[in-house]
């Protein structure tokens, strides 16, 4: 169904419209507003959207950009279209309201409380510690890639295997890209010189750590049985980068370095694509049958 647009001005989208939106725009243009309370979007929320609950909302608007397009959902959409009205009428211009709230979606969502990403960042980093932070995630994340290709005599899932290290490295080069010599011209403010390697030290926050935040051994614990096959390790593949694009897009909510920031959206946008393209491979894969990795345990309480 198309884009309608009530009485009060208010645009409802439906949600393949949002998805449409959020891949057509880059981050940091628009706005998407989670109007629940912080236990229920700890549970589930869409990537990168501002938490406000609709009784604090008149309080914060400070927060949000008049400007920029604001994409509002709740639960099953009445929340949000009450906060939706309230923003129109309060002067936002381009206002939009998830019909169904995140009942109705159909993508992937990310979990964790609102404060997740103060874990890493307080929002006064320097675009240098940035993306040192962001190399250790991809790092993090092509060791995990490495480790199961070791262990595995599955030919699908090693192929697999190499495309997504190559894709970490990718990554990995955009971000040294980032650095002063960047085509694009962001420039490091004076006296922020960066590392003469940006690999050196990169496990300051230990090994373990990999894209969004998330223990690399207790992840592989949990999530065992899910690692047997391509559907499978595709899957949590895509929820490893949906809750990296999560959490970057938070910590460029609160970086108060306008650099920085650019930096953080561009990040979201790599990581976007990426999440495209492992879907992509996802929906070629999805009728390979499962065949399990030579020696490992299928552990019946692993869950993603």
């Amino acid at each position: 169904m198309g884009m309608g647009q009530d009485m009060d001005g208010v645009q409802t989208l439906y949600s393949d419209e949002v998805q449409s939106f959020i891949r057509e725009h880059s981050e940091g243009d628009y706005v998407l507003l989670d109007v629940r309370q912080p236990a229920e979007y700890a549970q589930a929320h869409l990537p990168g959207a501002r938490l406000i609950p609709l009784p604090q909302l008149t309080d914060s608007l400070q927060e949000l950009n008049v400007a920029k397009p604001i994409i509002v959902y709740c639960a099953v959409g009445g929340r949000s279209r009450m906060a939706s009205q309230l923003l129109k009428n309060l002067g936002f211009k381009d206002v939009f309201h998830l019909q169904g709230g995140i009942q109705a979606w159909e993508d992937r969502t990310a979990t964790g409380p609102r404060e997740f990403h103060l874990n890493f960042i307080k929002g006064e980093e320097s675009p240098d510690e940035i993306i040192l932070l962001a190399y250790r995630m991809e790092e993090g994340l092509k060791k995990f890639h490495e480790a199961f290709q070791a262990k595995t005599d599955d030919a699908a899932l090693s192929a697999l295997l190499t495309g997504l290290i190559k894709a970490e490295e990718s990554h990995e080069k955009t971000l040294l890209e980032l650095r002063p010599k960047d085509r694009l011209a962001l420039a490091f403010p004076a006296g922020e010189a960066p590392p003469e390697r940006i690999g050196e030290n990169s496990d300051t926050f230990g090994s373990r750590l990999m894209e969004g935040g998330i223990d690399m051994n207790a992840f592989m614990e949990e999530n065992q049985q899910f690692l047997n096959d391509v559907p499978g390790y595709l899957d949590l593949a895509m929820m490893i980068e949906t809750q990296a694009l999560d959490l970057y897009l938070r910590m460029a909510a609160d970086s108060k370095n306008e650099l920085t920031r650019k930096i953080l959206h561009r990040i979201g946008n790599e990581e976007k694509a990426h999440l495209e393209l492992l879907g992509k491979y996802l929906n070629d894969n999805s009728s390979i049958s499962d065949k399990p990795l030579e020696g490992r345990h299928n552990d019946d309480n692993g869950h993603a």
